[in-house]
């Protein structure tokens, strides 16, 4: 069994009398790649928010690669915990300033912030990031401004900001590709299959609730549903039509084709090849 990049124990959050998440037990090992899915409001937020240590379990502890203390450790340890996650997210994108370009942006990754005021002028650094915007295809982008940037720009530019990382354990894309349009989402998505065959990362985990969206390249999958997992593990065996048709409350089929999935209500709409699984 490899090492894991990190481990949730037991981990339940809530608020209000409400739980938001319960008994979630969860580890993610070097090389595996994980989808995150569920509908709305079944707790991929909040999860993720107990990984990045934004939200505190009520009860619980989540464990890192390369130290013992649990989540309550000090602030300082989860600032550098974050350094080695890259995070792509909308709540990211809503911060950049217009006015920054896509090397500052890049740059900004070395330190986990955004609009990061003290520009660098180290040529290592700025190297680095160029290196960096080259690996994502986004070379072009160097000068740019964000406010002229397309949604997929925008989206591998971030990922050339994670992995300035230091030393990157686990790219994290929440709900990458949101506003994106079929076939900028098809391009994103390859991209993203690319940088996964190329190891650019340990390990990636992807949350979406469309399971269209979901790589050849994944490799494990956890289903969540009212901050309860429905099933977990292996892609082969988490991913099913039970557990999604659990997951969003309706009779669904689960079709996959050649490494791709989609969703159907009916046999009647099932492609020439298609494989329930």
């Amino acid at each position: 069994m490899a090492a894991p990049v990190f481990e949730m124990e037991n981990v339940s959050v809530q608020r209000g009398g409400r739980k938001i998440l319960e008994d979630i037990n969860w580890t993610v090992e070097k090389g595996q790649n994980w989808v995150v899915i569920g509908g709305n409001g079944s707790g991929k937020t909040s999860l993720l928010n107990v990984l990045m240590g934004y939200l505190t379990p009520t009860t619980g502890e989540v464990h890192m690669r390369g130290r013992e203390d649990a989540v309550n450790s000090a602030s300082q340890s989860w600032d550098d915990w974050r350094k080695r996650i890259g995070f792509v997210s909308s709540s990211i994108s809503q911060l950049v300033d217009p006015a920054e370009t896509g090397l500052d942006i890049v740059l900004a990754g070395r330190h986990a912030m955004v609009n990061y005021w003290q520009k660098s002028d180290d040529p290592k650094e700025i190297k680095a990031a160029e290196k960096a915007l080259e690996k994502v295809n986004c070379t072009s982008l160097r000068d740019q401004p964000w406010a002229t940037m397309s949604q997929g720009e925008r989206q591998r530019t971030l990922i050339g900001r994670a992995l300035m990382a230091p030393r990157m354990d686990v790219l994290v894309l929440d709900e990458p590709c949101a506003g994106l349009d079929p076939v900028a989402r098809e391009n994103f998505l390859n991209f993203v299959e690319e940088l996964t065959q190329k190891g650019s990362f340990r390990s990636l985990i992807m949350v979406t609730h469309h399971v269209e969206e979901i790589i050849p390249a994944t490799t494990h999958a956890i289903v969540l549903k009212g901050g309860n997992v429905v099933s977990q593990g292996e892609k082969r065996r988490a991913l099913n039509s039970l557990s999604l048709s659990k997951a969003f409350d309706s009779e669904l089929k689960l079709r996959s084709r050649l490494g791709r999935y989609r969703l159907y209500y009916g046999d009647e709409f099932v492609p020439e090849g298609g494989q329930v699984v």
